[in-house]
């Protein structure tokens, strides 16, 4: 459910502005990129190293939706390791969102998605599905709501590497459908459609309505890099580029 937070500013409360807060689960296996997610929404960066979160790891993004309606977003990173864990259902427990993660070249991250929604229906003691924009079952106050189950929400990650794509976009359209989730295909490397999806995930949760111009504004424009490839072992002869590399005049077509 919405945490009403206050923004820091002087006494007068005419000053001060309501922000709706919102917990946000990223669940998902290891190295599927949810911290980088989280990073490129915050911080708009990408670390092209890997580190492994250990239990979990905390990312607050603000934003403003149409209406001058401001949303933080406040992530809790789970680590992959941590779906055996004894803490797993505490974590979960009364989040207003759960986002679940995989990798689109790795077919056993999105298969293990199955284990991961299964812990987050034990959490809230349910068996059914997602409702779409119902909020989580527990205030920052520890009082329950009467929705019970959180919004839930399919991202697959790595669209940048789409080469290698093991997960068909039909098969994760599938099980979105099935189990009434909101579907995204981002890029954490490239920043592609992360913002967009959280803030269709905010005006979600605030039950704000996003219009398409805003939609536009937030979608990522990727430039293409180019690669020069190295043509031959320049520990070879010194560098020299051979004479059978080099261009034999001009080709001419008739």
């Amino acid at each position: 459910m919405a945490e009403r937070k206050r923004t820091e500013s002087d006494s007068s409360d005419s000053d001060e502005e309501d922000v709706r807060q919102f917990k946000i689960i990223v669940l998902g296996d290891g190295a599927v990129g949810k911290t980088s997610i989280a990073n490129r929404l915050v911080d708009d960066q990408f670390n092209q190293s890997y580190k492994q979160t250990i239990g979990l790891d905390f990312f607050l993004k603000e934003i403003t939706l149409p209406g001058d309606v401001k949303v933080a977003l406040q992530l809790w990173d789970i680590g992959g390791q941590t779906i055996g864990g004894k803490m797993i259902n505490t974590y979960i427990y009364g989040a207003a969102a759960v986002v679940l993660c995989y990798d689109i070249t790795n077919a056993e991250s999105f298969e293990n998605l199955e284990d991961w929604y299964r812990k987050v229906k034990q959490s809230f003691g349910k068996g059914g599905k997602s409702g779409k924009g119902e909020k989580g079952g527990k205030d920052s106050d520890g009082e329950g709501s009467d929705s019970g189950f959180p919004l839930c929400c399919l991202m697959g990650n790595k669209m940048d590497l789409g080469h290698l794509r093991a997960v068909k976009e039909s098969r994760s359209a599938k099980f979105a459908v099935e189990n009434n989730f909101l579907n995204y295909q981002v890029s954490a490397k490239s920043g592609d459609k992360v913002n967009l999806a959280f803030h269709q995930i905010g005006a979600a949760l605030a039950k704000v309505m996003l219009p398409m111009s805003e939609q536009d504004r937030q979608t990522t424009i990727v430039t293409a890099g180019v690669t020069n490839y190295q043509r031959h072992d320049t520990s070879v002869e010194g560098g020299v580029v051979p004479e059978y590399t080099k261009p034999k005049g001009s080709c001419r077509i008739s």
